[in-house]
This record gives structure tokens, sequence and C-alpha cells, in this order.
């Protein structure tokens, strides 16, 4: 960008200007279809712009967090992109038949989920990147730069281990690359993130973000229903009766008292 102007995500469209031979400035952000970013009360951070798919990579090992899948998913939806959950890490049977239990909640929701070993083929993943522009999200370890080498051989991404005390992934991508597989077909490499602020997302949208929540939004009893402890609250009220779930439903008055949308 030309001065101190700042603002370019990967994946955008952009009008530029050549100085010299091989070097140039954007003059122009062109209008994004989509713009991926995570906020939180002090700073936004882009992720990517014009994607039509957000891939969410976890893992048995190390311990994947539920509450990021679920932030994901509220973003995919705020920009109206597909979502697609990979269990990757296949070979490790025990863990993974543990965690694609604890998945099959998002699958019963309509997300699709595939497992995966990235070590051993990403021929199955595929299908679901033809014709599309997807980002790959996830915390560090789950093995989104082992799926983007396994893809693209040549993209030569850096990985490494995991610390067993910890639990956690070690950091390698820093900066979000993107790959082109086809003429029709790009993905973009993210680097790992343990948190995807929402701070954008508030009030009403944030519930609407629940795909299960949208039968019931608008039915409760005050129309200015935070879906806290209201009476009435028609959210409350199917979750007690087991028609939304339990789990996501909690995951909601989190992310909602964090955005200051319920105090």
């Amino acid at each position: 960008m030309r001065g101190k102007k700042g603002g370019a995500a990967c994946g955008d469209r952009v009008e530029i200007k050549l100085t010299t031979s091989g070097q140039g400035v954007i003059e122009t952000i062109l209008p994004r279809s989509t713009l991926l970013y995570r906020s939180d009360a002090y700073r936004e951070k882009l992720i990517a712009a014009n994607v039509t798919q957000m891939i969410i990579v976890v893992a048995a090992v190390p311990s994947f967090s539920e509450e990021l899948i679920n932030r994901c998913l509220a973003a995919a939806e705020n920009q109206r992109i597909r979502a697609l959950i990979i269990l990757n890490k296949g070979d490790l049977i025990e863990p993974t038949r543990t965690a694609a239990a604890s998945l099959s909640l998002y699958r019963e929701l309509g997300y699709p989920l595939l497992q995966i070993s990235a070590k051993t083929s990403a021929a199955p993943l595929l299908p679901y990147l033809k014709g599309q522009l997807s980002v790959m999200v996830g915390q560090s370890g789950m093995g989104k730069s082992t799926l983007i080498n396994a893809l693209i051989p040549e993209a030569e991404r850096a990985t490494a281990g995991i610390s067993i005390a910890l639990d956690t992934g070690r950091h390698t991508t820093t900066h979000a690359r993107l790959f082109h597989l086809d003429e029709s077909t790009c993905i973009i490499d993210s680097p790992g993130m343990q948190e995807f602020g929402l701070r954008h997302i508030d009030g009403e949208d944030l519930a609407w973000e629940f795909i299960e929540f949208r039968p019931y939004i608008g039915r409760c009893k005050f129309n200015d229903c935070r879906h806290a402890d209201e009476p009435g609250c028609a959210l409350a009220e199917a979750a007690h009766d087991g028609k939304i779930s339990r789990r996501r439903f909690n995951f909601y008055h989190k992310l909602a008292t964090l955005s200051g949308t319920i105090s």
C-alpha cells in the first residue's frame, strides 16, 4: 500500500501501479465479497478476503478448543460462507474416535465433518476444495501446514512437533499465504490461532449465527430478550426441552457475555 495505509488482506483483488521492474504499489482494493477478521475491544486483525469456504482444522492431539470451533462457525455464518470441519491425524485411532464422537454434534447441525490423516493422504479433501477459495484456520499443532504440503508439495510450509507436556502445538506459520491448486481452486493457509474475537458481531446477530437457533429467534415473550435469564425466552425453553444443544447454548452465552451482548 502507498505510504502508511493498510487494510489489504490475503485474497484481496487489487489494482496496482508498477514502480520499477518487478515492483509496484497497491493503488486500490477492489470491493470484497466476504471478509474474515477477528476483533476484540482494542483491535481488529484481518484474516482473509473473498473466501467462499472456511476449513476449520482440529485434531485429537493436542487437544482442540470447542469454543474456537463455535467462534469460527459464527464468523463463517456471519459472512454467509461454507464451513467444513476437518478432524486431522486420523492415524491416531483411539484419540480420533473420541474426538469424532464429540464433533458429531456439528455434523448433526449440517456442517460437513471430514476425518483425514494428512500424513497418509489429503486426497479425500480435494472434492471439497474444487472451485472454492478456501481459508484454513485452527490452533497451532492441528496439522494445517502438513495438509498444505500434502496438497501442494512445492509449498514447503514449515511444520513442527507438539508439546505433550503443555498439550499445545508450536507456532510455525507466521503469515497468511494463498496457494493455487488450479485455475478455479485456491486455498489460504493462515497462522495458528488460540482466539477468534467476535467483537464485531453483536446483539441479535450473534444468536442468528447459531443456525439451529434461527427457528426460535423472534418467538421470545419480550422483543428485547437477550436470551439470558428473561422469562419466556424461546431459546432457553428450546435448550431445556432438548430441541437445541445445551452445549451450543452455553457457548453462545459465553460469547455473548464477552462481546457485551449480555452483561
